[in-house]
């Protein structure tokens, strides 16, 4: 099985809201862009967060995160997984991405929101024990926005969400 590696962090210096996923899935690794499947929920829900129009660009809509305070980033810089389910992530493939550094060259990120539950586990098991100033962050878990979490309708998805945008004003 071949190894998978996430995307850098699209982060404004002064960023003050932490996006996590825990590692693109295959159509955003083949597109090279965060949240490129279709069905999946996170771009539709930026755009009303954002009010930006359902058609913007991928680089408006990364510009639209930057000027909003928010960075987006994943949990995991590679491991092993078929698919593009976190289930099928081989737990002893895992890196992490270099949370330490990131955190030296954005001060101002103290809210950490988690796209789905595998992205906030992994970085409770590990990123947090040896995170330098780990206790000044707030970790929020919100539902996943993968079409796999059908559990949730958009409309609901979009509620939780909200939060994100409500910390940045």
């Amino acid at each position: 099985m071949a190894e998978v590696r996430s995307f850098a962090p699209v982060a404004a210096p002064d960023a003050r809201v932490l996006i996590l996923g825990s590692m693109p899935g295959v159509a955003s690794l083949a597109a090279q862009r965060y949240y490129a499947h279709p069905r999946n929920a996170f771009w539709p829900i930026m755009s009303v967060l954002l009010d930006l129009a359902p058609d913007t660009s991928y680089a408006g809509r990364l510009a639209a995160l930057r000027r909003a305070r928010i960075a987006l980033w994943d949990v995991l810089a590679a491991c092993v997984r078929p698919g593009s389910l976190d289930s099928a992530i081989d737990e002893t493939s895992i890196v992490p991405n270099d949370f330490a550094g990131f955190f030296r060259r954005h001060r101002h990120v103290r809210e950490l929101y988690f796209n789905g539950g595998k992205a906030a586990q992994s970085f409770r098991r590990h990123v947090l024990p040896q995170l330098p100033g780990a206790a000044a962050l707030r970790l929020t878990l919100l539902p996943s926005t993968s079409p796999a979490n059908a559990s949730y309708s958009f409309a609901r998805k979009l509620e939780h969400w909200r939060v994100v945008t409500a910390t940045t004003d």
